[in-house]
């Protein structure tokens, strides 16, 4: 078997709660008494440009909340939207300082996330502490399940796909990775996850 070298990891369900999934959508639209039909019908195709990096989230929320007026600003939006990022109740992030505090792997966030909860996700939970690099949606212009951007991930790292493991907890991203040639994992959990590292040779 091919040493791994490299693991990517997913944040949103891996590491952390989901930076702006239906559940943290619906607390946010709940608090400040938006429709949330009307916020859905607007969201999918406003997000993937957002998640893309090519608008902001004053024009993210301009198309989806702000269309009509409103009784409070998008800071005081935003600010509730940033509150929903929690670490994950069975959560790797043990598992992932482990691996980080041994230099003997290559760590990198490969995830979906608009720039602003992005950055604020990794500033505020101390992820710089853990990853070499960041191949985030925002940054590359690029989402998952796209095979490109994992094709674009094995450019970067010039890595051979054989030797890195990509952790998400979505099947369908896992299936990409795989499609590369990537040892996709798919996280079920922490105790699951240790025992998937080590099938793959990887030292906890």
């Amino acid at each position: 078997m091919t040493t791994i070298t490299t693991i990517l990891w997913d944040v949103g369900g891996v590491l952390l709660t989901n930076g702006w999934d239906h559940e943290e959508r619906a607390a946010v639209l709940s608090h400040f008494g938006v429709d949330r039909e009307a916020f859905e019908q607007r969201h999918p195709d406003v997000n993937d440009v957002w998640e893309k990096g090519l608008i902001t989230a004053e024009e993210y929320l301009q198309k989806t909340v702000f269309f009509e007026p409103r009784k409070f600003t998008a800071d005081e939006f935003v600010e509730v939207m940033k509150a929903q990022s929690k670490v994950l109740e069975d959560s790797a992030i043990e598992i992932l300082g482990q691996l980080g505090a041994s230099d003997s792997l290559v760590l990198g966030m490969l995830n979906n996330e608009a720039r602003e909860l992005n950055d604020y996700r990794i500033e505020t939970f101390k992820l710089r502490r853990f990853f070499d690099g960041f191949l985030s949606s925002c940054y590359v212009g690029l989402r998952k399940p796209d095979t490109r951007m994992f094709k674009l991930a094995l450019d970067i790292l010039q890595r051979d796909p054989r030797e890195i493991a990509f952790v998400d907890d979505r099947l369908g991203n896992v299936e990409a990775a795989n499609e590369v040639g990537m040892r996709g994992i798919h996280y079920e959990g922490a105790e699951s996850l240790k025992h998937e590292l080590e099938a793959l040779g990887v030292k906890l």
